[in-house]
């Protein structure tokens, strides 16, 4: 991308802590009533993640964690969670989250009129077993260890290079990990060069699928367990919101 990261500015800043931490309320005008939508980052663990396949002390990673929500979230769970963000201001943020609980920020009303919001880690989770650090999907530090469940919440197609990092996975995930990726499957040259898209386009006059490509690279190494389609609501400001739906794949380490 040229010009300033958007994942470094104000705006994206407030829009995340938002969208992982915003109650239905402050996510949706009244006019608007689509709850299934909202709470994103939270459902990708609690409608993803069987907590039954999990190992005593499990470890997870959450790999593209922002601001942090799921992570703590995978905290209610497992006895320790690394959270990774190749945006130094989200995982600034995240760390004060974790230090504190909570982080005061400016919800965009319209233009520069904002209105106060506060993000707030639930206080039934144990912050102390989570562990934010910068860092690049695609290149990650060899001595994060292994884990036991990892997620990619919505990150593939905003990677350079998406298949490097599924092909590193493999190293960082224990027999019988769970892999969790959601993905609106938006791709766009800004992010990703076309070269390297997973899907969305044709190919020897054949359409190709991002989910074909997902389990043509993870076959190696992971079995395809299920898919699902999760909603998801942006909320630029007060009269302006993104709605998508990720679908969800979860994957087992063989």
């Amino acid at each position: 991308m040229t010009g300033e990261n958007f994942y470094e500015t104000d705006r994206a800043l407030s829009e995340y802590l938002l969208f992982h931490y915003g109650s239905p309320e402050e996510l949706l005008p009244p006019c608007f009533a689509f709850p299934a939508a909202t709470s994103f980052p939270t459902r990708c663990v609690s409608e993803c993640m069987d907590v039954q396949r999990l190992p005593e002390n499990a470890r997870a990673l959450d790999l593209g964690c922002a601001v942090g929500r799921a992570s703590f979230e995978l905290a209610r769970n497992c006895a320790q969670v690394t959270g990774v963000d190749y945006s130094e201001r989200f995982i600034t943020v995240a760390n004060h989250l974790h230090r504190n609980g909570s982080f005061l920020f400016g919800c965009v009303d319209e233009g520069d009129l904002t209105h106060p919001c506060q993000a707030v880690v639930p206080a039934d989770i144990d912050r102390t077993r989570v562990h934010f650090e910068r860092g690049d999907a695609t290149n990650l530090r060899t001595d994060l260890g292994t884990f036991d469940v990892l997620l990619m919440a919505n990150l593939i197609d905003r990677l350079a290079n998406p298949r490097q990092c599924l092909e590193s996975l493999s190293a960082f995930a224990n027999p019988g990990a769970q892999l969790i990726i959601t993905s609106p499957y938006t791709w766009m040259s800004e992010y990703t060069p076309k070269e390297h898209w997973l899907g969305g386009f044709e190919q020897g006059g054949r359409r190709v699928r991002t989910l074909d490509a997902l389990k043509e690279v993870l076959a190696p190494h992971f079995q395809f367990s299920q898919n699902k389609d999760l909603p998801f609501l942006i909320r630029e400001h007060s009269r302006k919101f993104q709605l998508g739906v990720a679908e969800a794949t979860i994957w087992i380490r063989k």
